[in-house]
């Protein structure tokens, strides 16, 4: 990856939307956001820990592309993921979806999401952590109220196909390749706790209809791949009509945690600035860096 093929304003944009900027800004007592990097969240309220979508292990492009099983990196998960009450996956990619049963096994906490989920965590024999969900049903865990609404992943080969569409169904942890964390079926996923709503989007695509949700609170705005779907932005902010918006999946998500923050290829951070004021300069953008938590 060339640096000269990335926008050259993305580290200033982001630094310039990073919430440190707007710390008056008003924020409920108790509750945390943090971003893990990639699609990853964890929202925390009340001695709860909700995670979505966690990918800490962040394996390196070259693990990726060999025909050997990825292997999470448990003590780094570990060491980011003390405690969790539920883990909410929103699809099965391998940078969604690595790190859910070593989170699962350690803390017995339920992973929420599709059968496709159900299939991985079965492989690894906690098929008691898997919870397939029901679209529009409220699941509650301690304080949050969760809904996972039908979604749709963009079509990121040559803006023609879903990479590594269909089902996971791995029977065995040797076939656990990267290509084999196929993608299930795709969920945004409503959060309401503590008096405000997040709706997580970790795919920039969307079912136009299926979202039902109004002026979201805090929406988390997964900007990879969003080139390939027609007018995304607009399109998916006129339908939730969120308060503020906070970008992820921007980064470079072969770098390890401990590494200085990259962007992900063509990402384009500052032009997504534009998009969002294209439709409404109501909008407010607050970003996250690596691992940044969002406090009162």
């Amino acid at each position: 990856m060339r640096p000269a093929s990335r926008h050259k304003n993305d580290a200033s944009a982001a630094a310039d939307t990073n919430w440190r900027r707007f710390r008056g800004e008003p924020w409920p007592a108790g509750l945390e956001l943090q971003w893990l990097g990639t699609a990853g969240f964890r929202i925390s309220y009340a001695g709860a820990h909700l995670y979505v979508d966690p990918y800490l292990t962040r394996s390196a492009l070259g693990e990726t592309l060999l025909a050997r099983p990825l292997r999470p990196r448990e003590a780094v998960v570990a060491r980011h993921v003390p405690a969790a009450d539920a883990v909410l996956v929103g699809h099965t990619h391998f940078d969604h979806a690595l790190d859910l049963a070593p989170i699962a096994r350690r803390t017995g906490c339920a992973v929420f999401g599709s059968r496709s989920v159900a299939n991985l965590l079965a492989a690894h024999g906690l098929a008691d952590r898997a919870r397939v969900v029901e679209p529009y049903r409220t699941y509650d865990v301690g304080p949050f109220a969760v809904t996972f609404v039908p979604s749709l992943h963009s079509k990121l080969v040559l803006g023609l196909r879903v990479p590594f569409d269909g089902e996971l169904t791995c029977d065995h942890l040797d076939d656990l390749t990267a290509p084999a964390y196929r993608c299930g079926d795709v969920y945004g996923i409503h959060i309401a706790v503590a008096g405000v709503t997040f709706y997580h989007q970790g795919s920039a695509n969307l079912i136009d209809d299926a979202i039902v949700h109004r002026g979201v609170d805090y929406f988390l705005c997964g900007l990879a791949g969003r080139g390939f779907t027609r007018n995304y932005v607009a399109r998916i902010l006129r339908r939730l009509e969120p308060r503020v918006i906070v970008p992820h999946h921007h980064d470079n998500f072969f770098r390890p945690l401990d590494a200085p923050m990259g962007f992900s290829l063509r990402v384009n951070y500052a032009g997504f600035l534009d998009e969002v004021r294209a439709v409404s300069a109501d909008f407010a953008v607050r970003s996250l860096d690596l691992l940044q938590t969002r406090t009162a």
